[in-house]
């Protein structure tokens, strides 16, 4: 199946999906919804592996703020978390390789994976609370991965790390040399390829029970408090005319 922003390749049980809207995968409505529309393909015949990449300068700089407003809003919303439900469905561990900036959405959509390997070039940030929104799938899974003291400094500050500090913090699993790169990534993948397929993907599922909750349904209550609550209030609406008017905010608090 061809797409027009994302390119898709599958080898040894590796399926991988390529982010392709360069220079910096901006995650529009159209582009998330062929990912979604990959990741149900893939469901009739489950890899062994899923691994997303890109192409350009950054990882992705996030979701396209310009459907994040109006009309399109809830449909923006419903793409994106509906690639976080779906590779959930999907069930099979999963690797994210960083090779630029992950930021906003393209750092929730990089962290959402099992495991993460990136360059010393690649940093993440969730700038969002900057323009007077959350980031729901950080507030799901951070919390998770890097503790809640962290979690909190990482969301609420809207500072950038880089891919050292992440590695640090716990966000990733790995940091390699700009220049060996492609090659690092062959290796971190070529640990998993030899094991089973079902028993990888029950050892994940086991890892996942080990938290004591569902994040389905953590999900779902993040998603009601930003779209029926969050999304009502002045401030949401104006830092987000401020990002596309590129103006400081105007805050009041309400």
């Amino acid at each position: 199946m061809s797409y027009r922003h994302i390119l898709t390749a599958s080898s040894y049980g590796v399926a991988t999906i390529i982010l392709n809207r360069p220079p910096l995968n901006v995650l529009n409505i159209e582009m998330m919804n062929e990912v979604n529309r990959e990741l149900e393909r893939l469901k009739s015949e489950p890899p062994k592996l899923l691994v997303f990449r890109a192409e350009g300068k950054a990882f992705s700089a996030g979701v396209d703020v310009g459907e994040h407003v109006g009309d399109l809003m809830p449909k923006m919303i419903d793409a994106f978390h509906g690639m976080f439900r779906r590779m959930d469905e999907l069930g099979v561990p999963s690797i994210a390789a960083v090779q630029g900036a992950a930021l906003g959405g393209g750092c929730e959509l990089a962290v959402y994976c099992d495991m993460v390997i990136a360059s010393e070039k690649a940093k993440f940030g969730q700038p969002e609370i900057k323009v007077g929104v959350f980031p729901p799938i950080a507030a799901l899974i951070l919390p998770r991965i890097i503790g809640r003291k962290k979690a909190m400094e990482f969301i609420l500050s809207g500072d950038t790390w880089s891919a050292e500090a992440a590695e640090r913090a716990g966000m990733i699993n790995q940091v390699a040399p700009a220049d060996e790169f492609e090659s690092a990534v062959e290796s971190f993948i070529g640990r998993f390829i030899g094991n089973s397929s079902v028993v990888m993907k029950l050892a994940r599922e086991s890892a996942l029970c080990g938290l004591l909750d569902d994040p389905g349904t953590g999900l779902d209550r993040i998603e009601e408090l930003y779209m029926d609550k969050l999304m009502k209030t002045h401030d949401a609406a104006e830092g987000l005319e401020a990002f596309l008017n590129k103006r400081p905010p105007a805050w009041k608090d309400r």
